[in-house]
């Protein structure tokens, strides 16, 4: 605590008591808490340019989406949160631990069953990157921090971008997380270092984004009796006492590791011509020469190896059913990936009958695995390799340049190799108008997909479990979407309905006492739907702000797909300047959900999995709450929370995994500081 408190004056302190000396200062000037006053007229104040330009890209063939700048104050305090900004992720309690949404529709629809899905708030794909334009060098430095040096969690994440010029940029990124965990046998240590680099102008551009993880997680298969949380004073340690690292787990000396490297790279050269273009200056009108692309020749290319290794050397007898391999065997994973595609594309607009940008591409993707397996007679270990190949061809229909109406139809499917008779359509149309003079959307996606389930669901050989499914039937998918916003009553409203065939998911056959652990991949007989609906209500009176999410779901087979009915957030806080220029909120914030049957999860497989039929246990029915102040000067954002502040109230069931306790109540310590020089 007296580390937590000099933290906190270390950083409130000297905000505020110079909070009007920064006054004075200009947009453009880096704020000095030493600074004088008296003007210097030897000297020219100089001014830092500090304007910046970010955009994401589609990862088909690097289209540019321009988005706002990543440094808005609103919900930085949950930035660093596993359980996601608004808490709909069920994760093992531990910071950078694995996780998975509790809302269905926002789960990958692509039937990926890989070893870095439950880590995609670490990695970031090409299309979540914020390619920047900098008029100078721009840097973020962000610091979360929890807790000791014994079980806190601390991540740092350095940003930093240049231009070369006014069409080259690079740039690169450090990302460092770890959770040393409350609970024993929990940490977590997660590291991305990547660069990026793009090239813009009228004919030819590039995007770049190489990167290389580290993640390594210590599997402690969660706790051995619940009512050390539930009911401490029926346990052992009742008479005295004691700490989260306390309680008694089932693993020792277990990991999960994972070594990936990825590239991605995606060009293309415009054919076009350039026209005269008027333009406004100074109340005179000029003409300037503008470039009107007519045809884009285009090729991307993504490339990804990795190594996943799971190491158990102490694990509990009887915990597992089966043992295929030998004791002193190692669980150990390897796969290459290699895409391709080149496409052309006719552009929108540079002629009248130009209604869309209309795009056919090609693409060849080869993928290798590796993996343990055995020689039939004599049982010897060897590392057996699989090879799968695909031709896909493509096409995309969209147009962007209508502020009314916006909509994008893409469509792919497999002519040749061993995906072949797998294809997707999907789609997307944008309506913007006024209402009530204030803005308002209407949005609308649908898609159909036919898919082979991944790999890893055809064949997975290990110490504990193995299968060969070849006679996996393709999963076929059918999703509508309708959504709309009305910016005059901030109310965001989403619905809609999926139906799925031949759903593919890892069942849990265990059963006994000890634990006797079994699972097998399945798909179910019949098709499934779901239906989701989604409010999100805001409100406003004077300095006081309330911002509302509910999700109710349902699913057709229960016995398959689990979900809660009903998944709630709310945020409530006062926004407010002190001394004019620090922009501050304070407030409280609470997530909840209703009590129904959560996915398992297996660490020997690194996924979330059914639960066994036999000693199930609801999650839910635990409201989760903290409070927190949040603050923003100048390029500095930085907060002060405390999470999890109803520990020990109420029914004490705060699992979001079974046997997998959150992380008692703990205050945080943010920063966010951004240079421009």
């Amino acid at each position: 605590m007296k580390k937590a408190l000099t933290y906190i004056l270390a950083i409130l302190l000297p905000s505020i008591a110079f909070a009007q000396n920064a006054e004075g200062f200009g947009s453009g000037e880096v704020f000095n808490p030493f600074y004088k006053a008296e003007k210097d007229s030897s000297k020219k104040n100089l001014k830092v340019p500090m304007e910046i330009r970010q955009w994401h890209i589609d990862e088909l063939f690097g289209d540019v989406k321009p988005v706002n700048a990543d440094t808005l104050q609103y919900m930085y305090q949950n930035w660093h949160q596993t359980e996601g900004m608004n808490g709909e992720y069920n994760f093992l309690g531990n910071m950078g631990s694995p996780r998975q949404s509790r809302i269905f529709f926002n789960r990958p629809t692509n039937t990926e069953f890989s070893f870095l899905a439950p880590y995609d708030y670490f990695v970031t794909r090409p299309n979540e990157l914020f390619f920047t334009d900098t008029k100078s060098p721009y840097t973020n430095l962000t610091y979360h921090t929890s807790g000791s040096r014994v079980d806190g969690d601390d991540r740092f994440r350095a940003f930093f971008t240049t231009n070369v010029g006014k069409k080259l940029g690079v740039g690169g990124m450090f990302d460092y997380l770890y959770g040393r965990g409350r609970y024993d046998n929990q940490s977590t240590a997660l590291m991305n270092f990547s660069l990026f680099s793009y090239y813009k102008s009228d004919r030819y551009n590039y995007h770049l984004l190489a990167s290389r993880y580290h993640m390594k997680l210590t599997e402690n298969g969660g706790i051995t009796n619940d009512d050390y949380i539930k009911r401490p004073e029926e346990t052992e340690n009742s008479s005295s006492d004691f700490n989260p690292s306390d309680i008694p787990v089932n693993f020792e000396k277990t990991w999960n590791r994972n070594e990936i490297y990825t590239a991605y790279f995606t060009h293309n050269y415009n054919l076009g011509f350039y026209r005269e273009k008027e333009s406004e200056s100074n109340d005179s009108t000029a003409t300037e020469q503008e470039f009107v692309s007519v045809a884009r020749l285009m090729h991307t290319v993504e490339f990804a190896t990795g190594k996943r290794q799971f190491r158990c050397y102490d694990q509990p007898r009887n915990f597992y059913a089966d043992n295929f391999l030998r004791a002193d065997s190692m669980d150990q994973y390897r796969n290459f990936s290699l895409e391709n595609r080149v496409g052309i594309s006719l552009r929108e607009g540079f002629k009248k009958w130009a209604f869309a940008n209309i795009t056919a591409y090609a693409s060849y993707k080869y993928n290798r695995y590796t993996m343990p397996d055995t020689v039939f007679v004599t049982g010897n270990e060897y590392a057996k390799k699989y090879n799968e190949h695909t031709i896909a061809l493509g096409g995309v229909i969209e147009s962007t340049l209508n502020d009314f109406l916006q909509y994008r139809i893409q469509g792919e499917s497999a002519i040749s190799g061993d995906d072949l008779g797998a294809f997707s359509l999907e789609g997307e149309g944008i309506t913007n108008f006024k209402l009530w003079n204030k803005d308002a959307q209407i949005k609308v996606k649908a898609f159909i997909k036919n898919n082979r389930p991944s790999f890893y669901y055809r064949h997975f050989h290990s110490e504990h479990y193995w299968w060969d499914n070849d006679d996996l039937d393709k999963e076929f998918k059918t999703r509508f979407e309708i959504e709309a916003y009305i910016e005059k009553t901030r109310t965001r409203i989403k619905a809609g309905i999926e139906n799925i065939k031949n759903y593919t998911y890892i069942d849990n056959k265990s059963a006994g006492e000890p634990v006797l652990s079994r699972l097998l991949v399945a798909q179910a007989d019949e098709n499934i739907r779901i239906f989701s609906a989604t409010l999100n209500q805001g409100f406003k009176w004077g300095i006081l702000n309330i911002d509302t999410e509910a999700t109710y779901q349902h699913s057709s087979n229960e016995a398959v797909i689990h979900l809660p009915a009903l998944n709630l957030y709310a945020n409530m806080y006062i926004k407010f300047k002190i001394a004019r220029v620090l922009n501050t909120e304070l407030g409280a914030d609470v997530r909840y959900f209703t009590r129904y049957y959560a996915p398992d999860y297996s660490p020997a497989l690194g996924q979330f999995v059914q639960q066994g039929l036999q000693n199930r246990v609801k999650m839910g029915d635990y409201p989760i709450a903290s409070v927190y102040a949040n603050f923003l000067l100048k390029q500095t954002r930085f907060y002060v929370k405390y999470q999890h502040i109803n520990e020990g109230s109420g029914n004490l069931n705060y699992f979001l995994v079974p046997h997998y306790p959150l992380n008692p109540a703990a205050l945080w310590i943010g920063l966010s500081w951004n240079f421009y020089n």
